[in-house]
Order: C-alpha cells, then structure tokens, then sequence
C-alpha cells in the first residue's frame, strides 16, 4: 500500500497568510503575492542557493522533513517562521514531501539580480512558480520508486441527476504515470473508497461538486492528502 494519508484531516491544508500591508520587505511582500496564487501547495521560493519556506509550510515542511525551524522578520506584529532546504539536494526533499502526500509548487529566480537592480536598488529580483510537482504527477525517475506504479486516478460522478450520493454511480479512470498504462471503471458510492484503495493511487484528481458532497465527506477525510478538488469543467 503506497498511499500515504496525514494523521489528521487538516494536514493537507495549508493556510496564505494575510496581504502584506506595511511593514514587510518587498521580498516578503513578493512571497505573499506567490503564496496567494498557490494556496494548496507547499511554496520551494528560491533564496539563492536555498529554497526557503514561510509561515504555515515552513512549520508544515519542518515537521515532514525533520529540519531546523527558525523565524526571519515579522508580519502583523508577528514572527515568521522560515525553513529552508540547498537547492542542491532539493529533489531529496521533494521526494519525502510527494511520499508523504504534499503538493510543491517550486517558484524560481527568473530575472539576474543585477538585472533587478538595474530597475532600481530596492527591486526585487523577478519570480515565478515554473514547476508544480505532486504526488500523482511526478515523472523524474529519481522522484519514482523504482518498485512501484504511480497512478494518477480522476473521479467523477456518471448520474448526475440523482441527488443522493448513495443512489450514484461514479466513473473513475486512472493512468500509471511511470509507464503510461490507462485504465477506466465505473463503481458505486457503496464500493468507492475500495475501489480506490485497490489501486491505490498516489493522487486522486476530483470534481468538486463530488469532493464537497456531504455524503461523500467520510471518503475523503480518510483519503486525506491524496484528493484532491478541481473544477467539474476538467471533467
């Protein structure tokens, strides 16, 4: 069983912290800028030749990773808690932080510092999220375990004029991302969580009307991490 689920139905959540309002520097403000448009995933924001964590990751990637937490500048008054990993050995972390369920969304210097200076002595250098790496989506041989498949399953309900969750069928389609192969099936609520479980997916993709139907809510908390909501126009 490859499917690894927090301790908590909350682990997978992360939190953006308020709008800069003063008082930060531009590099924060910039940070919380990036965070806000990646709010479900864990922010690798490059640092020179660190990727540094704020906030609520730093704290969440701290724990996963069992690194130093530590605190840089404040924000509303408080300290920020920072982590941080060498962009060298990063795709080590990424690795521990996909296994255990995160999503990374991995923002990179994408200007020259002397570039950023050249618009002014306070600029901050330009950065951008060029990589969003989870764990249904990996390709990198070095972050697949050798050993095991890695699929990728979407869910979705088949009859959606039946409003009872329990009354539904549900279609689920699932592709081995290390080898390509593809696969579809169609179950009912009642045998849903199973059927999941028997193919074990490294990252269930889902219609979020599906997602937030309350009588669905206990498939999910126990999937945890693994599901993970997307608009029912992708479906």
């Amino acid at each position: 069983m490859n499917m690894h689920m927090p301790t908590d139905n909350d682990a997978q959540e992360t939190t953006t912290p308020a709008p800069a309002t003063g008082g930060v520097t531009p590099m924060m403000e910039q940070y919380i800028e990036i965070k806000a448009a990646n709010p479900d995933s864990l922010l690798f924001y490059r640092m020179g030749d660190f990727y540094e964590l704020f906030f609520d990751d730093a704290e969440k990637a701290s724990q996963a990773l069992g690194i130093v937490l530590t605190k840089r500048g404040k924000h509303q008054g408080h300290d920020i808690p920072m982590c941080g990993v060498p962009v060298h050995a990063a795709d080590d972390y990424l690795q521990k932080l996909i296994t255990q369920g995160f999503r990374v969304a991995v923002c990179e210097q994408i200007e020259d510092p002397a570039e950023a200076k050249k618009r002014g002595s306070k600029s901050v250098v330009r950065r951008d999220v060029v990589r969003l790496v989870t764990p249904g989506t990996i390709t990198e041989d070095k972050l697949l375990a050798p050993s095991e498949s890695s699929f990728l399953m979407a869910l979705g309900r088949v009859k959606v004029g039946v409003a009872a969750a329990s009354q539904a069928s549900f279609a689920l389609a699932w592709i081995d991302i290390s080898t390509g192969a593809f696969r579809v099936a169609e179950t009912s609520a009642e045998r849903l969580l199973a059927d999941i479980f028997r193919v074990d997916p490294r990252e269930l993709i889902v219609a979020e009307p599906v997602f937030h139907d309350p009588e669905l809510r206990p498939v999910f908390d126990v999937l945890g991490r693994v599901a993970n909501p997307q608009p029912p126009s992708l479906f």
